[in-house]
């Protein structure tokens, strides 16, 4: 099982028992969806078909209908909490259709073209997630989406904005090509750096990284205040996610935004700060 960089909380003690087995049926639906995009050894077209396969078994799941013995484990569980919480079907299908669009870019070698495209995605790939966790606290105000939609794409962003030495390699490219333009480095060039680890990137790269880090730090204090709004130990749990999130890009800006050769993570010799952090919010 390869390591998961995760951008939402998975049952942690923070969570009320209550909402664990949904919580922990919503991340393994999502765990397995990723797992087919991205792991193994499957064509695209294999991929996609297993992800057809997948949906197909969810609308099922929403509908009491029968489904394949393909993923017991996974649809037991979520048939479960989708009755139970009444999970909104539109929101876990969502996250399969961006998983569908990651394959299909990949595959075909097609970048994003603005900001705009890049944020489409993280609607699907990221948001659904924050909604979800809203959706089982009965919190649905106007505000309290947009500004969970604010921490998720943060975090997605933050997620490639870490990754590129792991993305690129990959054939993954989520810097949107308007940006390159305007930081004067070609996609190929940024594609070539990250799959080269001897080379220092050039200004104009670190320039182009600390400009998508600042982008995702305006959209976490935008989102931030919705932890005063989460009530008990998951408004704790959610500003640990957030502080976390912020703890990547300081490590990202310590390094001088060179993750085209280094990866930061957040460990345990960092849990001391976020306590601290997520306290004096």
């Amino acid at each position: 099982m390869s390591e998961h960089y995760e951008n939402f909380p998975v049952a942690s003690l923070l969570c009320p028992p209550r909402l664990r087995p949904p919580i922990t049926a919503i991340y393994n639906f999502a765990r397995t969806a990723d797992d087919i995009a991205d792991e193994g050894d499957l064509s695209p077209d294999e991929r996609l078909t297993q992800l057809k396969a997948y949906r197909a078994d969810l609308r099922a799941v929403a509908r009491n209908g029968r489904v394949s013995t393909r993923w017991p484990a996974v649809f037991g569980a979520l048939a479960v909490a989708m009755r139970d919480f009444s999970l909104p079907e539109p929101l876990l299908a969502a996250l399969l259709s961006a998983f569908t669009q990651d394959i299909e870019k990949t595959r075909d070698g097609t970048d994003y073209i603005d900001r705009a495209a890049l944020l489409d995605y993280c609607s699907r790939s990221a948001n659904p997630i924050g909604r979800l966790m809203l959706h089982l606290y009965d919190i649905d105000d106007a505000t309290a989406l947009v500004q969970s939609d604010a921490i998720c794409t943060s975090l997605q962003l933050i997620n490639f904005w870490q990754d590129p030495s792991v993305d690129l390699p990959r054939g993954r490219f989520y810097f949107p090509l308007a940006d390159c333009k305007t930081f004067r480095i070609k996609p190929g060039k940024l594609k070539s750096l990250g799959t080269d680890s001897a080379t220092a990137p050039p200004k104009s790269a670190l320039n182009l990284i600390a400009a998508e880090v600042e982008w995702a730090r305006e959209l976490m204090a935008q989102g931030a205040p919705l932890v005063h709004r989460v009530p008990g130990r998951m408004g704790w749990e959610l500003r640990l996610v957030v502080q976390g999130g912020l703890r990547i890009l300081d490590k990202i800006e310590a390094l001088g935004f060179d993750t085209l050769r280094h990866r930061p993570t957040v460990g345990a010799t960092d849990a001391p700060l976020l306590a601290w952090r997520a306290l004096r919010m």
